[in-house]
């Protein structure tokens, strides 16, 4: 995306390409400041120009998490797409904001991805001993997936190499796409993952660990015509899944209709959410674990988020549209919420998105107090992914949202993809990136507290090894 002279391009993928082989031997290198990754898909001929595109280095929603909050390091560790400062080639960054001093250390480099694409982007978790794993997806099979783990327990200076045979293909290598791996006390990861056919349908898979290194073999568990897109969460022991699905013969850009499904042991079995059993994969639109039927509405549909309430109910966050395209031609884009109150899906909606990728997060602090954070204000490029990040509460389950804050104001680039850490800390609720819509441009990372009071912006050049974010608003 950006122009610099090949001897500059050179020496920048030697340097890169040195990071990546340092990943598993010794200790990884720094960089010097925080920049997001800017990308784009789908070019539009208006003056939208994208499908969705900008600072895209805390995409997309099925990815997750990207942050964790360990009580026991008092740190929220977390990950991102990054880039160099003179390349936009796609670099695994691993780094922790300190609560007890308020600071963040140079962001690690992992590895370089050897792209440009943002749906390659990592995922965090973290095992009972404290050591965190980084999960490297890949988008199809264009490209090898990784999984990586700390040599030490709460430490992001080293990592070593994860080779799993069992996500070993024969033509691609290690290789899924959106991973979104649940670390459980008792039963260790239960990993759900999409799985590319050549004919680049998406497929839903889960493989389960018990240490992170020796994984079962991936099963499917929904193959509905071109695939599916999912969010998914766990409660205790429970892993819960929303997806949609992508018509044949139209593909992704038509996705559609509501499912949710959980697993109680790992996804050897899964349910609905009221215990029927379940007989996997799915194969057809038409099945139990259908919570609501947009295709007959001829809405689209894009899941955001998933958590569960006191009682380990589902409340699931999805965006419904009537088309692909950016502009207004596919208004209303609605925010809408389906919680499970024990005997039906309860459906609601009120909040107005501009664009089909405007993506937020949903917490449930209490079963009367849910917060939404989300980029819900129009930003500098109206009708491009993101814009203001605005904070709203609701206290009757989501029939009623008030906007308690505008987080961001005036600002020069759209803010996107507000993420919610693993077990959230107050001090460090929600965690973006910005990026102007519809041109590359620099990209920086921000998060907030829960109050809303402040917005930090992380250090984008540093010149000590360490740094205190600074107020951005």
């Amino acid at each position: 995306m950006f122009t610099i002279s090949s001897i500059h391009r050179a020496a920048c993928l030697v340097i890169l390409c040195l990071a990546c082989a340092r990943a598993s031997a010794g200790e990884l290198p720094k960089a010097d400041g925080y920049r997001g990754i800017w990308y784009m898909v789908g070019p539009q001929r208006d003056e939208y120009r994208y499908k969705y595109s900008g600072g895209l280095g805390t995409y997309c929603a099925h990815h997750r998490p990207l942050a964790f909050y360990s009580k026991e390091a008092d740190k929220t560790f977390f990950c991102y797409g990054g880039t160099a400062r003179k390349t936009n080639t796609l670099l695994h960054m691993v780094s922790y904001y300190d609560h007890k001093t308020g600071m963040v250390p140079r962001p690690r480099i992992l590895m370089d991805k050897k792209t440009r694409d943002a749906h390659d982007n990592p995922v965090i978790s973290m095992d009972n001993t404290g050591h965190l794993w980084i999960f490297s997806g890949s988008h199809g099979t264009q490209r090898p997936s990784y999984i990586w783990v700390g040599k030490k327990p709460y430490d992001i200076d080293e990592f070593d190499q994860v080779n799993v045979n069992a996500f070993a293909t024969k033509r691609h290598g290690m290789n899924y796409s959106y991973p979104q791996p649940h670390y459980l006390l008792e039963k260790g990861f239960c990993f759900l993952m999409t799985r590319y056919t050549d004919a680049v349908e998406r497929m839903l898979f889960v493989s389960s660990s018990p240490d992170g290194r020796t994984w079962t073999i991936p099963k499917p568990f929904a193959t509905i015509e071109m695939g599916q897109y999912q969010v998914s969460e766990h409660f205790g022991e429970k892993v819960g899944t929303c997806f949609n699905f992508h018509p044949r013969p139209q593909g992704a850009d038509w996705r559609t209709n509501l499912y949710y499904m959980e697993t109680s042991d790992g996804g050897k079995t899964w349910t609905t959410v009221d215990g029927t059993p379940l007989e996997t994969p799915l194969t057809s639109k038409s099945n139990p674990a259908l919570v609501h039927d947009y295709q007959a509405e001829k809405r689209l549909v894009y899941v955001m988020d998933l958590n569960y309430d006191s009682q380990g109910r589902p409340l699931l966050l999805y965006l419904t549209s009537r088309g692909a395209k950016s502009g207004p031609v596919n208004d209303p884009r609605i925010w809408q919420t389906a919680r499970w109150t024990g005997e039906n899906w309860d459906i609601q909606g009120s909040i107005h998105a501009d664009n089909n990728y405007d993506t937020g997060s949903i917490y449930i602090e209490k079963d009367d107090l849910w917060r939404f954070i989300a980029p819900s204000e129009a930003g500098p490029q109206p009708y491009n992914p993101g814009g203001e990040v605005v904070m709203w509460i609701s206290r009757d389950q989501g029939k009623l949202w008030t906007k308690v804050k505008q987080l961001t104001h005036g600002s020069k680039f759209n803010h996107t993809y507000c993420r919610r850490p693993v077990n959230a800390h107050p001090d460090f609720y929600a965690f973006w990136a910005d990026g102007h819509g519809r041109k590359p441009s620099e990209s920086r990372l921000y998060f907030t507290n829960r109050d809303g009071d402040h917005v930090w912006r992380l250090p984008v050049k540093m010149k000590d090894e360490t740094a205190k974010p600074e107020i951005a608003w």
